[in-house]
């Protein structure tokens, strides 16, 4: 089970048809990820609100596919990565209940950085609509990302990766989510996005609650070169993925197998990167941690 994957073999799951992304699903199941979340990047709502009931059409056709993911728009600007920063904008009401209006039956997780204008009232209306909530792409301090998880987020969006770092003073999110024990950290394990050491330290911390995820672009699966993700331009070189004349990761070239050995090179014990790719991601979307 993979909660966060973009596309693969030039299809991005922002604006492909279903054969498409029937395509892009399948080469994911190919390569170790039974179930596969559609994720979403930023862009405006009413774009949203068009994708989402074209998806809407297109999954109970596409094998694999259990649901979407809105990573953004909510999101923080100077955490946002390759999202375009134009298309942010806060959780509004009106903007939550149109998402969830739009995105009825396949909306399955949504994104947001809780140190946002209503985010928590967000947090919470998703929450009530049986929406997975993940803190991420966030300047969010400990206290702002505990009390999004204590208003009902249980997941954190690839944990390290577009947040402060685990600062001895400073836990920031990675440390809110540490401590609160129905919190699901996805991890992206492609030996760049977070350092070996980190990925066993991760799992040791918090045992049971690791989901790895692969943050899969487009390029997936097509070697190097020039590629585009929100329509953004993403140079793939070595297979990491960048924005066109920087150096911000652009989302990942990963495969669910390929996490697998990543983590066991890295130490982790087989029992619980198991669980990573299967009870725990399976977990979050069943609501086993309340």
């Amino acid at each position: 089970m993979d909660l966060h994957c973009h596309g693969a073999l030039g299809h991005s799951f922002d604006d492909a048809d279903v054969t498409r992304v029937t395509a892009a699903v399948a080469f994911h199941r190919e390569h170790g990820s039974d179930g596969v979340m559609l994720s979403l990047v930023s862009a405006p709502i009413e774009r949203l609100v068009h994708r989402l009931a074209e998806l809407r059409r297109i999954l109970p056709d596409v094998p694999g596919a259990v649901g979407v993911h809105l990573e953004g728009p909510f999101l923080a600007t100077d955490r946002c990565g390759a999202h375009d920063p134009r298309a942010l904008t806060p959780p509004t009401t009106e903007a939550v209940h149109t998402l969830l209006a739009a995105g009825d039956g396949i909306l399955r997780q949504v994104t947001i950085a809780p140190e946002l204008p209503g985010a928590l009232a967000a947090v919470r209306a998703f929450t009530d609509a049986g929406v997975v909530v993940a803190v991420g792409h966030t300047e969010a301090s400990y206290a702002e990302a505990l009390a999004a998880f204590d208003s009902g987020a249980r997941l954190l969006t690839h944990a390290f990766n577009a947040m402060a770092g685990l600062h001895h003073r400073h836990p920031g999110p990675v440390g809110a989510a540490l401590d609160r024990e129905h919190v699901v950290l996805e991890l992206i394990a492609d030996g760049v996005h977070v350092h070996p050491t980190l990925i066993r330290t991760l799992f040791d911390a918090a045992p049971g609650r690791v989901a790895l995820v692969t943050d899969a672009m487009s390029a997936t699966g097509l070697g190097d070169g020039t590629f585009t993700l929100g329509g953004r331009a993403v140079e793939v070189t070595d297979g990491r993925p960048v924005l066109r004349g920087t150096d911000t990761l652009a989302g990942s070239t990963l495969t669910l197998d390929r996490a697998v050995e990543v983590c066991l090179r890295a130490g982790v014990p087989e029992g619980a990167v198991r669980a990573a790719i299967s009870t725990v991601p399976a977990g979050v979307l069943a609501g086993d941690r309340g």
